[in-house]
């Protein structure tokens, strides 16, 4: 049986001291220089209730303190971190994890037992490498799609916010901006998130967190493999400025042979082709939901066939669903005409006009033939009466060789000098 930290006699030698907490990511914080506290046996476990070295630390600026919950013996039996209790390879509560790898809980719950069980525990993790967790979680398979799927890739700093001031809630507080708390209105004061059991959440049991993440895992979508046999391209998106194509080739050859890989820096996406449609199934079974690479995880979809895109630009997606138009575009250029008789010149879909204005321009006339003179310069339609009047030059094909006619310098033409036809 354990005893309480006034006693200084009976079970000290179990009594753990440790010189750095087991932590995860996000309760380390984001800062890489952080001062800790060291109390030596300051708390007792909260699973065990056997005094330890407890660690204290703010994990960064406008966050709270944070300390150590449980003794490091709990933490290794269960691979968790030594304060938010989440597993440390996937970030996930251990009811999650448990039952992800099909993992039944064997932690005594009376004293007795539970000390002796802890014992047993402590010898084998003394025997073993440090490298893996011990007991039966230890021989639990290593990955589990399911896991996969919800596993928390990047660290969560939002979860060492302040708690949210009820001061301020109920308009009493007076710290203004000294205040270390949060001062927001809580979202829903009867979620059954906000109320948790510490020991519920280590032995996997009524967990609110644990049965939301289950739920979700249920309702996740499904890659539906296409129809067209021919497609055996894979789209990857999510990539980021680090992923390499040497990193997605190392990751993808497993399945296949790659046919080619072609990476679009722009969208931060890639494509891969693989040669065989059997190859490309088992690369989206495998990878879908579950591809991280330095740290990101990647949207996994199939490629689209050529029928589909030219769908798509008709308006109409892949799954059948017809997009509308975007209003205030203009609509689309009339096709060009089959015969002359259907010919318009109407290529912009303007309103017929009571009298449009419609320039015929000609094209000009081959070599050796005369082009007839613009309108109002060339000879009238009709010979005139008069005697008087002055006659005209004859055609360009009529007059000699060697005379050629230039309307300006012709005596006969009205307001030609007086001197060329003889007057004073």
């Amino acid at each position: 049986m354990a005893t309480s930290l006034g006693s200084n006699t009976y079970n000290r030698q179990n009594w753990e001291d440790s010189d750095f907490p087991i932590l995860c990511q996000t309760c380390l914080g984001e800062n890489p220089y952080i001062r800790m506290t060291k109390e030596k046996f300051g708390k007792e476990c909260k699973i065990c209730a056997r005094p330890f070295t407890v660690f204290r630390w703010c994990p960064g600026v406008r966050m709270r303190f944070k300390k150590t919950e449980v003794c490091q013996t709990c933490s290794k039996m269960k691979n968790v971190c030594q304060t938010c209790l989440l597993d440390l390879e996937y970030g996930l509560p251990i009811q999650v994890r448990d039952t992800g790898l099909s993992v039944k809980d064997e932690v005594p719950r009376s004293d007795v037992n539970k000390e002796y069980y802890t014992q047993n525990m402590e010898r084998e993790i003394a025997n073993s490498d440090g490298t893996r967790p011990v007991g039966l979680l230890g021989k639990a398979p290593s990955s589990s799609d399911m896991l996969l799927k919800l596993a928390r890739t990047t660290p969560y700093y939002k979860r060492n916010r302040p708690h949210i001031c009820s001061f301020w809630v109920k308009g009493e507080c007076k710290r203004g901006e000294e205040c270390p708390y949060r001062h927001e209105k809580p979202t829903d004061p009867d979620d059954p998130l906000a109320d948790q059991n510490i020991k519920d959440r280590y032995y996997g049991i009524n967990d609110p967190v644990a049965d939301k993440l289950l739920k979700r895992a249920s309702t996740m979508p499904r890659l539906d493999v296409p129809e067209d046999k021919s497609i055996t391209t894979l789209y990857i998106g999510g990539l980021g400025e680090n992923v390499t194509d040497s990193e997605l080739r190392n990751h993808f050859y497993q399945f296949g042979e790659i046919r080619t890989i072609t990476i679009v820096q722009r969208q931060q996406c890639a494509f891969i082709q693989f040669a065989t449609r059997q190859a490309a199934e088992t690369a989206a079974e495998k990878s879908f939901n579950k591809l991280i690479i330095n740290g990101r995880r990647l949207n996994v979809k199939w490629g689209r066939s050529q029928a589909a895109r030219g769908k798509e630009k008709d308006g109409v997606t892949e799954s059948g669903i017809r997009l509308e138009p975007v209003p205030g575009l203009p609509g689309a250029l009339p096709p060009p005409p089959v015969s002359d008789e259907d010919a318009s010149t109407n290529y912009f879909n303007l309103p017929p006009t009571s009298s449009p204005a419609v320039m015929n321009l000609g094209l000009p006339p081959p070599p050796g033939v005369a082009m007839p003179p613009p309108p109002g310069f060339g000879p009238p339609m009709f010979h005139t009466m008069d005697p008087m009047a002055p006659s005209m030059p004859p055609p360009m094909g009529m007059r000699p060789p060697g005379q050629v006619h230039y309307p300006s310098q012709d005596p006969q033409r009205m307001g030609a000098h007086a001197s060329r036809h003889g007057g004073p």
